[in-house]
């Protein structure tokens, strides 16, 4: 395994996109003082999970953005990229070359990948256990850190030992394993103690249930008896339904005969009125004739009065 290739967008001083090609063999990066040389070695650093600050030579997250220049405006973000020839395995995953890039923003939002599939940053560190990379290994030694390593605790130099012979990770499972036993042993105490209580609780429980299940025969029993009396009141309320509903169906034949006959005899009324009408007509024009031949009767007895009198004369 090596290192093919390394891009650097926005850290520390590399403001734009830069990307340096490493074959197998050693590389030498050389440059003046000041021109980033030690800004690539905290690149590779960083990417590979390192989280101090202080072991970047920074004191906060915006050192490691490019902060700008006179003739640059500062980034929003820094990014770092390496990409690792895989064909002896050593990483465990299945592909002959694996890429691993770290970012940040400004805003404080951090991604990390692994060949371009989001990841977490402990997935990172453990993708380096015990392969000679991991942030603890001394993979990447800075200035003065060899005089550091040298006057380094025996617990201190023991790390560095584990991480070259490859036990860091078993450790680390370990220590996990570990926590994960004390905080079960801690869930089982406390599981504990709460039984206790339920026990302590159990008797006053039992009466409270004794209680509820007559409540519930009680509550059963009264359904069944509102639901009986329901049903009589229903069989009480049918049956006066359906007399009613036969009162008023007698109520409605008598009825309709009553208008029927109502209808008749006044039709009968004013066929009698019309009947009367014309009887008072005929009647009139009866007295008019016999006013008329009253008229004529005592003209003729007036004629014959006159003619007696002449005759007389």
């Amino acid at each position: 395994m090596f290192l093919k290739s390394l891009e650097i967008q926005g850290f520390k001083s590399f403001a734009d996109k830069t990307k340096l090609e490493f074959g197998p063999g050693i590389t030498c990066i050389v440059g003046p003082n000041g021109s980033g040389k030690s800004n690539i070695c905290d690149a590779i650093r960083w990417v590979l999970g390192e989280q101090s600050l202080k072991a970047l030579r920074g004191t906060k997250l915006e050192d490691i953005i490019f902060n700008g220049s006179e003739g640059r405006k500062p980034l929003g973000m820094a990014s770092v990229t390496l990409v690792f020839d895989n064909s002896a395995g050593l990483l465990p995953l299945a592909f002959s070359e694996v890429t691993v890039t770290r970012r940040v923003y400004r805003s404080g939002e951090s991604e990390f990948y692994i060949n371009k599939v989001p990841c977490r940053l402990k997935d990172i560190q453990e993708l380096f256990h015990d392969t000679g990379l991991g942030k603890e290994a001394f993979a990447i030694i800075g200035q003065g850190q060899v005089d550091a390593i040298l006057s380094s605790r025996p617990e201190e130099r023991r790390a560095l030992f584990e991480e070259a012979a490859g036990i860091v990770r078993y450790r680390n499972r370990k220590l996990e394993a570990t926590r994960k036993l004390e905080q079960t042993s801690a869930n089982l105490q406390r599981l504990q103690d709460l039984l206790c209580e339920l026990e302590q609780n159990l008797l006053p429980l039992e009466e409270e249930a004794r209680r509820a299940q007559q409540y519930l025969a009680l509550r059963q029993e009264l359904d069944t008896l509102e639901i009986s009396l329901s049903c009589q009141d229903i069989e009480r309320l049918t049956a006066a339904r359906e007399k009613l509903e036969a009162e008023k169906s007698a109520l409605e034949q008598d009825l309709w005969q009553r208008e029927t006959r109502y209808g008749v005899l006044t039709a009968r009324l004013e066929e009698l009125a019309l009947e009367q009408q014309k009887v008072r007509e005929e009647e009139q024009a009866r007295q008019g004739d016999l006013f008329r031949l009253e008229q004529e009767l005592q003209q003729k007895r007036g004629q014959k009065a006159l003619a007696r009198e002449r005759l007389a004369a």
